[in-house]
């Protein structure tokens, strides 16, 4: 057995709002680290990935990129 067997590698998690209400977000996994995303906040919110320039995310916010434990 390896080590990652036993510790499970960080999750980044993209934040964002969820139309059932301000107290409701909801969470999507993606593949990358935190620092590879870029958060713009405005009138919509986009997440672009710094590696491939694709928007990863266009629309309300707040939005954040956090890193969290997979389970």
């Amino acid at each position: 057995m390896s080590q990652t067997e036993f510790f499970t590698e960080p999750a980044t998690i993209l934040r964002m709002p969820s139309w059932l209400g301000s107290q409701v977000h909801e969470d999507r996994e993606l593949p990358l680290a935190p620092g590879d995303y870029k958060v713009t906040p405005g009138d919509r919110w986009t997440v672009t990935s710094l590696r491939s320039n694709e928007v990863i995310y266009d629309g309300i916010g707040p939005v954040e990129i956090r890193r969290e434990r997979t389970a």
